[in-house]
């Protein structure tokens, strides 16, 4: 019989990364079974998604407990799926706060456990790493300096290099991604990227297009260029912009070529803001979620920076301005003592293309397929 895997990727990134993984599992074995939650992209791969991660895709605490019924009767879903389809292997992506919960019960159920981008123990308690150790058998870890922390908790683990090492690939020159969005070559580009969730784009957007406002008026030479992430009705996008006193080229997909024609980039926090610095572009990051989800996770986290790219690099290459910084004055302020001083501009460029020499080799989605294969070789 074949091979029953479930998988869980619970928001937009996850669904990316699940794709790919199930693209490569069945290049090793095309009989291979996926079932569980994810996006198109992971349905486009031959996934039987039984829940959209788009139902799942919020953050925070507050966020969360808005979303608690659908968030719930997910988990109940694959619980049961759990005890009377009992896969060969489970296999989580991400999004913690569902995925341990999940694993406990897999592990009840005798299921095998395979973590891939295990959550960030390095940023929260130390204690989550033995717990992790207790629910799973192996974790697929994408950031080196996470493998000794398993290590010392007992976990096998492999570092298997960051998945967007294979996914951020351009389709176009830099010259034909101008042409095909019909950008000027001769005037700079400001990326406005304020994230894939309807929250973040009503809290961010806004603040974001004053601030270009101002960019404008201080530059003569801007252009200004926005990526309609999927699944964002753009509707909800134009309802800011068109009310911005400001020209705003958006184009639907296609963030990679997107990414290349920027020289500078507004974004929020996020997956992003790694594919950006993939690409060495320099970038301020911004952020708001509710003021109760602020005030826990403050006392909660242990990291001094909240962009992945900053974290890496072990300083603040690019801005972080979160909660009460992220509005127009201060956005403005950042982004024009980068566009205005060269010599800051390119030693961030450096900086970000020295953040991507760090995360491995491609071919990450190959090898946590392999990975995958081994542990339902092995069997129970």
């Amino acid at each position: 019989m074949s091979k029953k895997v479930m998988i869980i990727a619970g928001e937009a990134s996850g669904d990316m990364y699940g794709a790919k993984l199930v693209e490569e599992a069945h290049r090793l074995d095309s009989s291979v079974r996926f079932f569980g939650i994810g996006g198109q992209a992971m349905r486009d791969a031959g996934v039987d998604t039984l829940v959209d991660s788009r139902e799942m895709a919020v953050m925070g605490i507050v966020e969360v407990v808005a979303h608690f019924g659908v968030i719930y009767r997910a988990f109940r879903l694959m619980e049961s799926l759990l005890k009377e389809r009992h896969p060969d292997l489970l296999i989580l992506i991400d999004y913690p706060g569902f995925n341990l919960r999940l694993a406990a019960k897999a592990k009840a159920a005798g299921v095998k456990v395979l973590y891939y981008i295990t959550p960030q123990v390095w940023a929260w308690h130390s204690s989550r790493a033995r717990k992790i150790a207790r629910l799973v058998d192996y974790a697929a870890v994408i950031l080196p300096f996470e493998v000794p922390i398993f290590e010392g908790v007992g976990l096998p683990v492999t570092f298997v290099g960051h998945p967007l090492l294979d996914m951020a690939v351009p389709t176009m020159t830099r010259g034909e991604a101008q042409k095909s969005f019909g950008l000027d070559p001769g005037r700079r580009v400001v990326g406005l990227f304020p994230g894939s969730r309807r929250r973040e784009i009503v809290s961010l957007l806004p603040v974001m297009l004053e601030a270009a406002e101002s960019l404008r008026e201080r530059f003569g030479d801007l252009q200004f260029i926005l990526p309609q992430a999927p699944g964002v009705e753009r509707g909800l996008l134009d309802s800011f912009i068109g009310s911005a006193d400001l020209d705003v080229t958006v184009v639907e997909g296609k963030s990679y070529d997107v990414i290349q024609t920027c020289d500078l980039i507004i974004a929020a926090s996020g997956t992003v803001t790694m594919e950006i610095a993939l690409f060495g572009v320099p970038m301020v990051i911004v952020y708001k979620v509710a003021p109760l989800t602020y005030a826990i996770g403050k006392r909660l986290v242990q990291v001094d920076h909240v962009g992945i790219c900053n974290i890496i690099a072990g300083e603040r290459v690019v801005p972080e301005l979160i909660q009460h910084e992220a509005e127009p004055a201060r956005i403005f302020a950042e982004t024009e003592r980068m566009l205005s001083d060269t010599r800051l501009y390119e030693a961030v460029r450096q900086k970000l293309l020295g953040v991507r020499a760090r995360l491995g080799q491609p071919g990450a989605p190959a090898r946590v397929a392999a990975i995958a294969m081994k542990l339902m070789a092995e069997g129970n």
